[in-house]
Order: C-alpha cells, then structure tokens, then sequence
C-alpha cells in the first residue's frame, strides 16, 4: 500500500526565502502596498496628518508649560520672601503689586511654581488652624528633594492629629520615617509616629518604634525620650 506523502505547513523562513529568490513574488508584494496606498490615500494621509498634530501638540504644550513655570516662579518670589519673614497673608493674598500663593496656585497649575506653592500654602493654613485645607494642600505636593519631602509628610500628620484621625496620622508619620532616613529627622518623625501609636491604643507599635529611635539613633536628641517613654509603656503592658 502507497503511503501518501503529508504536505508540510510553509513556515515563515521559508516564505522569505522565496521572497529573496524570487522576483517576481517581491513583485506581487509591492504592487499590493501600492494597491493598498491608492485605495487608502485619504486614511494614510489623515493619519500622518494626525501624527504631526499629536507631536506638534505635546512639544507646544512642554514649551508652554516651561514658560508658565518660569513666570510663575518669578511672581512668587515675593510671597516666598513675606513666608520667611512670617507675613502669612501677605504670602497668601500677595500685598497688590505682587502675587501670593493663592494666585500661583489658581493662575499655574500644573507647574512646578504651582506645586512648591501647596507646600507653602498647606504650611501656613496648619499654622492657622485651617488643618483639613492644610492637609490638602500638603498631600498635592511632592519633591525630589528628599528633607522637604519628608517635611511634608510629617506635616500631613500633624494635620490629621488635629483632625482627630490618628489613623491618617500613623500613615504620614510612617512615611516621614521611612522616606529616606537620616540621622537629623527621622528620630523626630518616629517619635510622633510613636506618640500616634500611643494614642490609638497600639502600645506594641509605639514601644517598638522607641526602641527603633533606641538602636538606630542613639546619638540623637531624641533618644533619651524615647528610651523613657519606652519602660513607661513596658510598664503599661506588664500590667
């Protein structure tokens, strides 16, 4: 009995070798993609043309962007000087010749003036005792620069202590204390963290961050504190 021969699948190798070899299917090929190119004239030009847009779009919108950065930051550098000297609604309001805050922030957005300014506008409310406005503004910010970033979260925290939700206060703490940690701050963040923990009744949490500021920051200031608030809280749980 003849066995009949099964015919294997062409692969794409083998597809392109014809291709190579033979002229006349690179032929075929590209009269197609010129067949298509006539048929679709319209489609392929609204495309390219769509494409130039999109990209003139995006370059327009960096450089307009870049120069609203660069206005905003030069109407602020007076309110910036009254925060430094504590005139807060002058930084705010800005004195009518010159911007505050507030205008940076309704006029700017979007810019990096815009988003100091919620670090600014967000300190000065918590000094006012407008601590969910203050809360607001703080959490819009964010820095590369490392300090003030952890400034700013810490600050959130204080916020929502005086909100009243210790929870949303446990979360800033921690991450004031755990964004990039260094000698000069971070054992002040965990000790707010702690006194958060202590408050919400996690005397566990509050006893272990003590000893973190114990082992991991010995030298600092707030060391000694910590290691009493420590034995007073193990005394608290023995009991």
């Amino acid at each position: 009995m003849s066995k009949s021969k099964v015919k294997k699948p062409r692969s794409k190798a083998d597809e392109s070798n014809e291709l190579l070899e033979n002229p006349d299917a690179i032929a075929t090929r590209l009269s197609r993609g010129e067949t298509f190119l006539k048929q679709n004239t319209r489609i392929v030009a609204g495309a390219i043309v769509l494409m130039i847009l999109i990209i003139a779009g995006i370059l327009f919108y960096q450089i307009h962007k870049a120069n609203q950065n660069k206005t905003a930051q030069a109407e602020m550098f007076q309110a910036v000087y009254y925060f430094e000297q504590d005139s807060v609604e002058l930084a705010l309001q800005g004195d009518g010749s010159n911007r505050g805050f507030l205008y940076i922030l309704d006029n700017y957005s979007g810019t990096d003036a815009a988003n100091l300014a919620n670090y600014y506008v967000g300190s000065i409310y918590l000094s006012q005792g407008e601590f969910q406005k203050a809360a607001d503004h703080l959490k819009k910010f964010s820095s590369s620069d490392y300090l003030i970033q952890a400034q700013a979260y810490a600050l959130t925290g204080d916020a929502y202590v005086e909100l009243g939700d210790t929870r949303e206060a446990i979360r800033y703490y921690k991450r004031a204390a755990d964004h990039k940690p260094n000698q000069f701050f971070t054992p002040k963040y965990l000790s707010k963290l702690a006194i958060a923990y202590e408050d919400a009744g996690e005397i566990n949490n509050a006893i272990s961050t003590y000893e973190r500021i114990e082992n991991e920051y010995f030298d600092s200031y707030e060391q000694t504190n910590a290691r009493k608030h420590r034995a007073r809280l193990e005394g608290l749980a023995s009991n």
